[in-house]
């Protein structure tokens, strides 16, 4: 089992295991008209429980799906019947696409065993394997959190260390919105990137639901000249495909990655920070 993914085989072999919880990290982009939590209901892995990225954050800030206080975060799991202690397996229902931010917020909040499903919802469904539908409830669970900073970045940071010709800024969002091309989606953002930032489109990131190769992704950053033993932070639109970004340098190889949690929405409304 390699310390990121487990197999729907894994998976399988241990639904009803007491010391394992799965979450359902699914997360649609602002203007859509799919709703994560009601596909949820409709239907999901046994067992269960729905992660809401929106409604598990900082409800005192305007930017979407903030982090939220470690109090507020071990609560908020705690209730779904998550425990520090357990083995964590989340998934989504594209492949590999908003389950990474439920992996990243994990991981900040210092969950030692957090995996990421491969193929995620699309592919365990396509094997035939078994789902469910309602709302599960599971006993409520204590979770310790041990908070790890090294993992998050703030706005005064990203602008300090945009300043700095060395920097690796690596930014996810598709190259038409990083070079200004089209609009972006949340209305009131200018156009542009962060100056000195490096495109890496998440999409590049996966192939058929499933994170690429380690060796696929290492020639991925190396042919944008990325330094993956050098400190990397990533951004993007609101930090759900930036953590996709961190996850993938991680299976790369790379040691000092850090998420831009305010991305474009805190960077593009900000009219003092500076735009390439």
């Amino acid at each position: 089992m390699d310390n990121h993914f487990v197999s729907t085989d894994w998976l399988a072999d241990r639904l009803g295991d007491p010391d394992l919880v799965i979450v359902d990290g699914s997360w649609h982009m602002p203007g859509s008209v799919r709703d994560p939590h009601a596909e949820y209901l409709e239907s999901h892995l046994p067992g269960a429980v729905f992660f809401d990225i929106d409604a598990i954050a900082d409800k005192d800030t305007d930017l979407p799906h903030m982090l939220p206080a470690p109090a507020a975060f071990a609560g908020a799991v705690g209730e779904l019947g998550i425990a520090d202690t357990m083995t964590i397996v989340v998934y989504d229902q594209f492949g590999m696409a908003t389950a990474p931010r439920v992996w990243w917020t994990f991981k900040v909040m210092g969950a030692p065993n957090v995996l990421l499903l491969e193929g995620g919802s699309p592919k365990w469904r396509a094997e035939g394997r078994p789902t469910e539908s309602g709302p599960v409830q599971r006993e409520p669970q204590w979770f310790e959190v041990r908070l790890d900073p090294d993992r998050v970045t703030d706005f005064g940071t990203v602008l300090a260390r945009s300043r700095d010709r060395e920097a690796q800024i690596l930014d996810a969002r598709p190259a038409a919105r990083f070079n200004a091309e089209v609009p972006e989606p949340r209305p009131g953002l200018r156009g542009g990137r962060i100056p000195g930032s490096i495109n890496v489109p998440a999409s590049l990131l996966t192939e058929a639901g499933a994170m690429r190769s380690p060796d696929e992704l290492r020639q991925l950053f190396a042919e944008r000249r990325i330094d993956l033993s050098r400190p990397i932070i990533t951004t993007c639109g609101s930090g759900i495909t930036a953590s996709a970004l961190a996850l993938a340098l991680e299976v790369a190889g790379a040691k000092d990655v850090s998420v831009y949690d305010g991305s474009w929405t805190e960077w593009g409304a900000n009219p003092d920070a500076p735009i390439a």
